[in-house]
């Protein structure tokens, strides 16, 4: 029977991480000096270029076929005031339609029916914030009577992560240089370099709806990304 080597033996004791987990970056050399982990983060700002708002449209009837001719009616007067907008068909998508009996209630009687309500709901994304606030205006005066958001995102964030990333190994650096000094070494080399995740830190969007004569407006402010690396060094 073949022997195995300690360091395979080692090699199958440690569990498996999922490779989705995290980005990592590893010497393979023994550490002869001092081992230093450091955990530091980057931000960086970025103004939103992107909108998500979920669009709805509520009807009630005495008829099930009557409500749901009704709300299909107002949801193509919606759909065409999107189109009207400028916006994609790839950008309009079906998150939910529902039909509901809807009832009366009283003590000691039963349940008397009063009618349906049929509900239909879009999620919309397009890129105009500067014009979010008409469309939306424009969604209520076509029909739409439900409304939740927007979400402001930031399309193509890696540019902006990458930045991120860059400014969490100086300031890795910059501490591992501090503790250093302290210790009265110096750094040698960077051992590993892993990324456990990165997500952007998202504010609440500013929504002002004001008097009926006046339009909505949508300020998209500023959203951080921020990127934490886990680095470590050899001192000696």
């Amino acid at each position: 029977m073949k022997r195995l080597t300690m360091a395979a033996l080692l090699a199958l004791a440690l569990p498996l991480a999922p490779a989705a987990a995290q980005t990592a970056v590893a010497h393979t050399q023994g550490v002869t000096g001092v081992r230093l982990d450091v955990a530091a983060s980057g931000e960086v700002t970025r103004v939103p270029d992107l909108v998500r708002i979920n669009a709805g449209v509520v009807t009630q009837a005495a008829g099930a076929s009557e409500a749901l001719r009704q709300n299909a009616a107002r949801m193509e007067r919606v759909r065409s005031a999107l189109r009207r907008a400028g916006i994609a068909d790839r950008d309009i998508q079906t998150s939910n339609v529902s039909l509901q009996a809807d009832y009366r209630y009283a003590e000691n009687q039963p349940p008397q029916l009063t009618g349906y309500r049929a509900t239909n709901e879009v999620n919309v994304r397009f890129r105009d914030i500067a014009n979010s606030g008409a469309i939306l205006d424009a969604l209520v005066a076509e029909g739409a009577n439900q409304i939740n958001g927007p979400m402001l995102e930031i399309e193509r964030p890696e540019v902006a992560l990458d930045e991120a990333r860059t400014r969490a190994l100086t300031v890795a650096r910059s501490r591992a240089e501090l503790y250093a000094r302290a210790l009265g070494l110096r750094v040698k080399r960077i051992l590993t370099v892993s990324e456990p995740g990165a997500a952007p830190v998202m504010p609440m969007p500013a929504m002002r709806l004001q008097a009926a004569d006046s339009a909505t407006q949508i300020a998209p402010g500023e959203q951080t990304l921020s990127v934490t690396l886990n680095v470590s060094f050899e001192l000696e």
